[in-house]
């Protein structure tokens, strides 16, 4: 859905993009990691995708899953720990839990593996902010 072909305006204040192939750069079996993605864990970027809320029925959110794709967690199997970003807002700010809409979320990504109803997920994101993402 999103490929390193796609460029937004990107005003130059904005943190650096991440798009899924360089997510996939972490090889979830060995624990590797790709030097271009290497780049960008500890440092603020943005990430566009499409929000998961970790909580049934929720309307906002400060936790969510980030996905390449709608639907991406309804089916089985799940996609793969590097298509998965868990994203706490920081400071428990809430979100709107839209499903439908892509987003850009803005934080720190660090490699982080957890694991819920899911399944495995290999980033962390603190999020400090979302916005709208304009095709």
């Amino acid at each position: 859905m999103f490929d390193n072909t796609q460029k937004n305006n990107v005003a130059s204040d904005d943190p650096p993009e991440v798009l899924w192939d360089v997510l996939q750069q972490l090889n979830y079996s060995t624990g590797e990691v790709g030097t271009e993605l290497a780049d960008f864990l500890g440092k603020e970027v943005k990430i566009p995708g499409f929000i998961v809320p970790l909580e049934d029925f929720a309307s906002e959110v400060s936790e969510f899953l980030l996905v390449p794709y709608v639907g991406a967690c309804v089916h089985t199997p799940p996609p793969p720990p590097n298509q998965l970003v868990f994203v706490e807002m920081e400071g428990a700010e809430q979100v709107t839990a839209g499903t439908w809409e892509p987003i850009w979320v803005h934080g720190t990504l660090v490699l982080e593996e957890t694991t819920n109803m899911y399944g495995s997920v290999g980033f962390k994101v603190a999020g400090m902010e979302i916005e709208p993402y304009v095709w």
